[in-house]
């Protein structure tokens, strides 16, 4: 089996080729425009069993390159960090729709037989109380999760009037190894480790559910391999915390002072809460198999033991 990884050098991708290279045998491609928050450093220690093609998922040659002969896509490229989407809008929609709408076209013309999407819980919008389903209506808040939104509805688009084999998954706000210190726990993590203020929105008290990276890899393969086309699946880490209980643990967890912490203000289009509901994945055989306080100690111990990483975040 070929499986073409897009985005495979940035967070979650790189997660997940090494979660193949570590559980499965497949041929893998892995194609990255090399962005600020991708680095090939994260696949270097399995660079040699791998095929890497440099191009954007917007340009029809490059998916052209790396697609051919493969016989499953996963869609990980995307910009996807709000505050950047709040400040330039088009990046987003150029890469988030416009990328998808090639990477579905090349899908069509290869005859691949599943394309999986990888989504995210912003798109459902703020939750006061119970949980997002599949059925729920997409409603986002930001550029970003507009952004991811319409790349959604083009795929289930896709399913409809072409019968383009697609799935999408949308998960709960990841955290682990490889994750560029723009999102609140590395951030957070490489900010305390310098002895350097901790910026919280508004309050602190908006609530994400939060997912390890690994089980989130886990969740999009099972999908990928046991889910039904044109169907989408959350995945869900069931660990509701505000940003505050967040920032309290990775101070705690460094050893360093509460008074590191500084409220700035708040977000525009701040969503308040989000919640999934993963019964649909779970009754395919998936649940998280980590707990949140030693999965962020690991994440803590990784960004601890590889500051080369991010040299110019620190530097910056």
């Amino acid at each position: 089996m070929k499986m073409l990884i897009t985005g495979g050098a940035g967070f979650i991708g790189c997660n997940f080729v090494h979660h193949m290279i570590e559980k499965y045998d497949h041929e893998l491609v892995v194609l990255d425009k090399l962005t600020y928050a991708a680095n090939l450093d994260y696949l270097k220690d399995i660079k040699y069993k791998i095929e890497f093609v440099k191009g954007d998922i917007k340009d029809p040659e490059a998916v052209k390159t790396a697609m051919k002969d493969c016989d499953m896509v996963v869609n990980f490229a995307a910009e996807t960090h709000v505050d950047r989407s709040i400040e330039d809008p088009g990046v987003f929609v150029k890469t988030d729709v416009l990328g998808t709408y090639n990477l579905l076209e090349h899908v069509r013309k290869y005859d691949v037989e599943r394309y999986l999407q990888i989504s995210t819980d912003e798109v459902y919008g703020s939750i006061d109380n119970g949980s997002f389903t599949e059925k729920s209506n997409i409603d986002p808040s930001s550029p970003y999760s507009a952004s991811k939104a319409g790349a959604d509805v083009l795929v289930s688009a896709y399913y409809k009037t072409y019968s383009t084999p697609t799935l999408i998954t949308r998960s709960s706000n990841n955290f682990g190894p490889y994750q560029y210190p723009e999102k609140l726990i590395p951030l957070f993590i490489m900010n305390a480790m310098e002895n350097k203020p901790l910026p919280v929105y508004g309050d602190g008290q908006n609530v994400r559910d939060w997912i390890y990276a690994p089980d989130n890899c886990r969740g999009i393969y099972t999908a990928l391999t046991k889910g039904k086309l044109g169907e989408v699946y959350n995945i869900g880490g069931g660990n509701e915390k505000t940003n505050l209980e967040i920032t309290h643990m990775i101070l705690d967890i460094l050893g360093k002072p509460e008074s590191l912490i500084k409220f700035v203000d708040d977000r525009l289009g701040h969503d308040r809460r989000y919640s999934l509901d993963s019964t649909k994945l779970n009754g395919l055989g998936w649940k998280p198999e980590w707990e949140f306080k030693d999965a962020l100690r690991e994440t803590i111990n990784w960004y601890k033991a590889n500051p080369s990483m991010f040299l110019k975040f620190l530097k910056g």
